[in-house]
């Protein structure tokens, strides 16, 4: 008797919980047709946002890390420091180069000045070889008259000719060497100019190993959390080579969904979206739809699908989707770029 009272027991607990289970079944399958039917939605989806990187940009070796993986920091903060010592010889040697083009300017005042001096010599020199060359003159047309009247002999009227020669060559080499002294003074003008210009890049070279030195002070360039350590002290690094990523926290975040292109024909910009997040599974977050891609996700790959050749076989293509995120700052900050989502569209009618 016992016995087949607990034999009911069974069957009915057995009897409601397959019940229950049916109904259970019945409840989810109509909850998820009924999604499918009002929805258009996709599992291919991921949280994105901008990763900038910090790149080096003169090379050498590490000297000290500043951070750790996943630090937050703020701008200005120092991340890494590279070895100074080469940089610092490469700016003395600058700053040497830059005294030594300075020291010529003085040096070359001091021989235009030298110059000018002796320009004003030579002026003198050539008033006077000119004083005595008009004197000479006068002595010869004195002494032409007097030889032709029979008053002076052949002899004096020779040196009297003679010493009129010496003249004219005194005043003819004062008067060249005045032109070639002057000369030279406009050369001394040309070599300032070239002088300056060797001081003006002197300049921008020591200016260049100052800033170079600066740069071997790499800092976060906005408030953000890193990334992972991907380098070590010691290492050499070339210019330009990347370091660390650096999330913006301020920055939006977006949601970058794949959808079939069976199911975007009635999308549309503004659109609004609905996006679960597998990290918060009881969590909704709201956005819109931001922009549709113009080509499929296939087409910017490395080696993009061509069906003229070989045998083609048909396979539902993807459409890129980027959905805007419109919760408040405070709810998207738990969001991390790379995090799966589910993203619902709402079917136009």
């Amino acid at each position: 008797m016992n016995k087949n009272k607990t034999d009911q027991i069974v069957i009915r607990l057995t009897q409601g919980l397959g019940i229950a289970l049916f109904v259970g079944i019945l409840i989810w399958g109509a909850a998820y047709f009924l999604k499918g039917y009002r929805y258009e939605q996709t599992n291919d989806a991921q949280v994105d946002a901008y990763l900038s990187p910090i790149n080096a940009k003169v090379g050498g070796y590490i000297s000290k890390i500043h951070y750790k993986d996943n630090q937050l920091v703020k701008k200005g903060d120092t991340l890494v420091v590279i070895e100074l010592d080469e940089y610092g010889l490469k700016k003395d040697a600058a700053s040497a180069e830059l005294r030594s083009a300075q020291a010529k300017l003085p040096i070359l005042a001091a021989n235009e000045e030298t110059q000018r001096k002796s320009i004003a010599v030579i002026k003198a020199q050539l008033a006077g070889a000119k004083a005595r060359l008009q004197q000479q003159q006068r002595e010869f047309g004195r002494y032409k008259n007097l030889l032709a009247d029979e008053s002076t002999t052949q002899q004096k009227f020779d040196n009297v000719s003679t010493a009129l020669s010496i003249a004219q060559s005194d005043y003819d080499q004062a008067n060249a060497s005045l032109q070639v002294a002057e000369s030279k003074l406009t050369d001394f003008s040309a070599q300032q100019r070239a002088i300056e210009a060797e001081i003006k890049m002197k300049e921008t070279l020591l200016q260049r190993q100052e800033l170079d030195i600066r740069y071997t002070v790499i800092t976060a360039p906005f408030d953000g959390q890193i990334g992972k350590k991907t380098i070590q002290e010691g290492q050499l690094i070339q210019p330009g080579q990347t370091l660390a990523f650096l999330v913006n926290k301020a920055e939006e975040k977006w949601v970058m969904a794949n959808f079939k292109e069976t199911q975007v024909g009635k999308f549309t910009v503004g659109q609004a979206v609905a996006i679960e997040v597998d990290a918060f599974p009881n969590e909704r977050f709201k956005g819109t739809i931001e922009s549709l891609s113009p080509t499929t996700g296939s087409r910017y790959s490395l080696l993009p699908p061509d069906n003229a050749t070989g045998n083609f076989v048909k396979i539902t293509q993807r459409i890129p989707v980027r959905i805007k995120l419109t919760d408040t700052a405070e709810k998207l900050g738990k969001l991390s770029a790379g995090m799966n989502a589910n993203v619902y569209v709402l079917k136009a009618k």
